[in-house]
């Protein structure tokens, strides 16, 4: 029996396809990394997911784990080689529980995010992860990238979000760490090693997920800002008057928000005349657990401050969630206007808040200084310090010039988002968009343990050869 004839026994011949029919899995959300795979497989079960893996180890068959297909790194791809087996885990897509007295859902590593945020909600819970691809993206590309999202500033990323896993290992066999535990400390965090290896290590199948109480009520306003020091200094005015209840805070350019404008004219910005072509805006949410009057009142009171203090220059506050969901639609229509608008160089880096200031400024003067005429297009999580800081071509740029730069453009961001003591991958991962320059910014003993455990978990290699790490 042949290794297609292998898998078609294990899964059903529906679930195994290959030619044309394997095409749009082959080629990543950004269409910049098309490879060629033996066949995309789609288990519908862990037992069907651990019987692939044991089958692609017997045979040396690269194993490329894969969700919903929206990573910008490149990371759930295969090479061109067409050894590689796909493996698809969409049809995992079930809500095995809720358990409301434990505050802890169990899903499956195939469920849309979109889909998991509404049945906690309709168990009367809050998931928070939130993030501009929740309606196509899963919970088993979440956890593979550490995902972060627009709450991190309270809620924590997909490591603080999940208690346990269930993991299919490079060898196929079934780890059972779906624990609801807050505390258990027997020995290393498997949990954690797992959560953020974007399918090098082993195939996440399920996990068990935190949930927490929905709030009473929310508030969400649009701030005009003249600089990035005064985004700064707001988001330290709302920490200290919102407290724990501060659960976003976004920070994006004037061209950004102008671009979704410009391609999607169902939208608009919610200001008159200086306010509506400001260099920087920011988003702000406050999430109460008491009323909406005590929200509002706290909302407004700190708002108003910063008006008063110059540091804000006007501000729109949503007067209903209409308005609140059209206010967070900007936001999140900037990567689908950055996309419409063309290919352009992204960077999602991570950068201490108190030197974010620095890094843009001192950053766009070297790039303009080095590509004369390039756009900076910057915007990102500014409460917990994650900026997309990317580059797309100016109007006298053509897109394959800008392209050919994209290895200098790298090497300046990169190098100075390490000098002020960031990182070059905040929550898309390393993919294989990253994994050659990662050594540059890495220490060289956290590079070898790396390899380490990657060597011990997977010694075959098979499991998602090309990403995060080289060779």
């Amino acid at each position: 029996m042949d290794h297609l004839d292998a898998l078609r026994a294990t899964v059903g011949a529906a679930q195994v396809l290959t030619g044309a029919d394997a095409l749009p899995w082959e080629t990543d959300w950004r269409e910049r990394y098309r490879g060629r795979a033996l066949a995309v497989v789609r288990p519908g079960t862990t037992d069907e997911v651990a019987a692939v893996v044991r089958l692609c180890a017997q045979a040396g068959l690269p194993v490329i784990p894969q969700g919903g297909n929206t990573g910008l790194c490149g990371g759930a791809t295969p090479d061109d080689s067409g050894r590689a087996v796909i493996l698809s885990l969409q049809r995992l897509n079930r809500v095995r529980g809720i358990d409301t007295d434990n505050d802890t859902m169990e899903v499956e590593a195939g469920c849309v995010l979109q889909s998991v945020q509404q049945a906690a909600r309709e168990a009367g819970r809050l998931f928070p992860l939130s993030l501009a691809a929740e309606g196509s993206c899963t919970i088993g590309g979440n956890l593979a990238t550490n995902a972060g999202g627009t709450q991190v500033l309270r809620y924590g990323n997909m490591r603080e979000l999940t208690l346990g896993l269930e993991v299919v290992t490079a060898q196929g066999d079934v780890w059972h760490g779906l624990r609801g535990l807050r505390k258990d400390n027997t020995g290393y965090d498997l949990r954690d090693l797992f959560i953020g290896s974007e399918g090098t290590l082993g195939v996440i199948t399920a996990a068990t997920l935190k949930l927490h109480p929905l709030p009473v009520a929310r508030c969400t306003a649009l701030l005009a800002l003249d600089s990035i020091e005064a985004g700064i200094a707001m988001l330290g005015r709302a920490r200290a008057g919102l407290g724990a209840s501060l659960t976003g805070f976004e920070l994006m350019a004037g061209n950004c928000l102008q671009d979704v404008v410009r391609c999607f004219p169902q939208q608009r910005l919610p200001f008159e005349g200086p306010s509506a072509d400001r260099p920087w805006y920011a988003l702000l949410e406050l999430s109460d657990s008491e009323s909406e009057a005590h929200a509002r009142e706290r909302f407004e009171v700190v708002v108003g401050e910063a008006i008063e203090a110059g540091v804000v220059l006007d501000a729109v506050i949503a007067e209903s969630m209409a308005q609140s969901h059209a206010l967070w639609h900007l936001r999140e229509s900037i990567p689908l206007a950055e996309k419409e608008s063309g290919k352009s160089i992204k960077h999602d880096v991570s950068i201490p808040v108190s030197r974010m200031a620095e890094f843009v400024l001192g950053t766009n003067a070297a790039l303009q200084a080095a590509f004369p005429g390039i756009r900076h297009v910057i915007f990102g999580h500014l409460g917990d310090g994650n900026l997309h800081y990317n580059v797309a071509r100016g109007p006298d740029w053509a897109e394959g010039r800008l392209l050919a730069c994209q290895d200098a453009v790298y090497e300046l961001v990169h190098d100075r988002v390490h000098a002020v003591g960031g990182s070059i991958s905040a929550e898309h991962g390393v993919g294989q968009l990253k994994r050659d320059v990662l050594p540059r910014y890495k220490d060289p003993v956290e590079m070898a343990l790396m390899h380490r455990i990657k060597a011990a978990l997977d010694p075959q290699g098979i499991m998602n050869p090309g990403k995060v790490l080289a060779g």
